[in-house]
């Protein structure tokens, strides 16, 4: 088996996407729960492949070093999503739902995987969760990256 370029630290940049598509979703389920002590274990990789119709959860964090490799305690659940086309998600991709800006793709918790990737999001508002913020079933979910 080859070695991982981003924990063997292979690469000449932390993270080597210039530009990618746009990834649009759906949300499907609206959450309302917290956790201050959740332990989600980010994972090395700033990059995960989405396929068309699958569905994964999004979670909200304002810890300022959640980053791949990390671990996030304080959280709150947005929902879950389902994604319209194929594409590939990546650490520091803006996060929008509808019209309002959400925060910046942190990291990717693979506790629940095959079923679904959960997607941390960091953000420097207060933490939020779906319902509080009145999130519509089918409202559009966007993830675009900030070319450099």
């Amino acid at each position: 088996m080859s070695i991982d370029p981003y924990s063997a630290k292979k690469l000449d940049t932390k993270y080597p996407c210039v530009k990618k598509t746009v990834v649009n979703g759906k949300l499907c389920v609206i959450l309302d729960a917290r956790s201050k002590n959740r332990a989600l274990e980010l994972v090395q990789y700033p990059s995960r492949a989405v396929l068309k119709n699958e569905i994964h959860e999004l979670i909200l964090t304002k810890e300022t070093t959640a980053e791949p490799g990390t671990i996030v305690n304080d959280i709150s659940y947005l929902g879950y999503f389902e994604v319209l086309e194929s594409g590939v998600l990546w650490v520091g991709d803006k996060v929008f739902i509808g019209k309002m800006e959400i925060g910046v793709l942190a990291g990717y918790d693979m506790t629940h995987f095959p079923n679904h990737i959960n997607i941390i999001i960091k953000t420097e508002r207060e933490l939020f969760t779906g319902s509080e913020i009145n999130f519509d079933l089918g409202q559009l979910i966007t993830f675009v990256y900030p070319e450099r």
